[in-house]
């Protein structure tokens, strides 16, 4: 009898998820502020996150190799419940930051049910599986914000009920409609550690490698720089009706963004990486995000913002994959897990270290300076990508520059992360994860 196919239970469990996560981004901010927290202090929340997804996430693919992604992912569904819960009925700052501790401590259900699709699924067709996964996040990221936009007219409590409820409903899809697993079998050969700081050190500092890192850690750090402020901006910023602008509007601005990213995701992206090649993307990438990131600084106009967020969507949405992509064919099949590991880190370092950044500007309503650091960061990687690109002397001559790993990335990636002021998830579907070595955690 044939297997039944993961794909369509797989898709449910990382919408559902996705749609929980992305509800929870155009609140957050404000959901602490109500309870006393300065702009530095609420942007903390997402410090405290990134620093304990650094360790968990890793941590959980390397359990779900030896006991099965299943039970795994279960664990993972159920630490994100239980953060959600505890943000619906905190009553205190320091419960809000319980919660986002819970949830980073399990991060990676993402991962993990990307890892099950990889081991359940022909190489020949992961691409398209991927494809799949790439549709889910793009599906959440217009479904969770337009979801939150609705409910927190209620009350801000109102969204991370729901997302709580999402998240059973996971766990539900995850224990009822997921195949079950055969035990995991070693193969025998040696596993790359995932947290192995020599395997890290040795990799970063690969001549080829150094480059592609730190591009991919410039693009974090704006990102997150931006995107975990934008609603501390917005509320400082725009006005509707003579009130600020809150959840409801950010979480409406956040859906069109997640618009964009579906029609980069399902049509364009390919596309764009045959036709220009990866290195072109990327200045381009770089480019379009400096200029957004600096214009936003003095936007005061919807129309003009809805630009910034149009050009933000293709920056962020073109660098995620390409970055990916490249990073994922400069190491041998032996190394990818490591070098996924490396690219969670950084990751994982932006998150911690960019919004924080950005907190203490708007902790003195300074938004032109938060908008030009966002911007420089953007430019400094533009620099890197020209002087990078002039240096490898391979792959700018647009189509012909592509690899199939590239189209693999491109169709697999998320487009959730495209957003121009939305949120990106814990993992992402990607060329890497076409590996045995275990869950992708770009």
């Amino acid at each position: 009898m044939r297997a039944r196919s993961p794909l369509l239970p797989i898709f449910l469990i990382v919408l559902v998820d996705v749609c929980g996560f992305a509800m929870v981004i155009p609140l957050l901010a404000r959901y602490a502020e109500t309870f006393g927290a300065s702009p530095l202090v609420a942007t903390l929340l997402s410090s405290c996150y990134g620093a304990c997804s650094l360790v968990s996430s890793p941590l959980l693919g390397r359990l779900s190799d030896r006991h099965g992604r299943r039970p795994l992912l279960v664990v993972s569904q159920l630490g994100t419940l239980a953060g959600f819960l505890v943000l619906a009925s905190a009553d205190s700052l320091a419960l809000v930051f319980v919660g986002r501790i819970l949830d980073g401590a399990s991060a990676g259900n993402v991962s993990i049910a990307q890892a099950y699709v990889s081991d359940h699924t022909a190489p020949a067709d992961r691409a398209r599986a991927f494809g799949v996964l790439g549709t889910a996040f793009s599906l959440g990221f217009v479904i969770g914000p337009a979801l939150s936009a609705q409910l927190a007219p209620l009350g801000l409590h109102a969204p991370f009920l729901a997302a709580a409820g999402l998240s059973a409903a996971s766990i539900a899809c995850t224990l009822v409609f997921l195949p079950p697993e055969a035990r995991p079998a070693s193969t025998g050969a040696p596993r790359a550690r995932v947290l192995e700081g020599r395997a890290y050190a040795d990799l970063i500092g690969r001549p080829g490698l150094a480059p592609l890192f730190l591009l991919f850690f410039l693009f974090q750090l704006g990102f997150f720089g931006y995107q975990h402020n934008f609603l501390l901006f917005a509320e400082r910023r725009f006005v509707r009706g003579g009130r600020p602008w809150g959840p409801t509007e950010v979480g409406w601005v956040l859906t069109y963004a997640g618009l964009l990213g579906v029609i980069l995701q399902s049509s364009l992206i390919g596309r764009m990486v045959r036709r220009f090649g990866e290195p072109r993307l990327v200045i381009a990438g770089f480019t379009a995000n400096a200029i957004a990131y600096a214009t936003v600084g003095v936007t005061h106009a919807l129309p003009l913002l809805l630009a910034v967020v149009t050009a933000t969507a293709f920056g962020n949405g073109v660098l995620r994959p390409v970055l990916t992509s490249r990073i994922s064919q400069a190491v041998g099949r032996d190394q990818q897990g490591v070098a996924l590991g490396v690219s969670h880190a950084l990751r994982s370092l932006g998150m911690m270290i960019a919004p924080p950044l950005g907190g203490a500007l708007m902790d003195h309503a300074w938004l032109v300076p938060w908008a030009l650091g966002c911007a420089s960061i953007s430019a400094t990687g533009l620099a890197v990508a020209i002087v990078q690109g002039a240096g490898s002397g391979r792959g700018g001559s647009g189509g012909s520059g592509s690899s199939p790993s590239a189209r693999t990335a491109a169709r697999g990636s998320s487009a959730a992360s495209s957003s121009g002021a939305g949120a990106g998830a814990d993992a992402r579907p990607s060329a890497a994860a076409d590996r045995r070595g275990g869950p992708s955690v770009t």
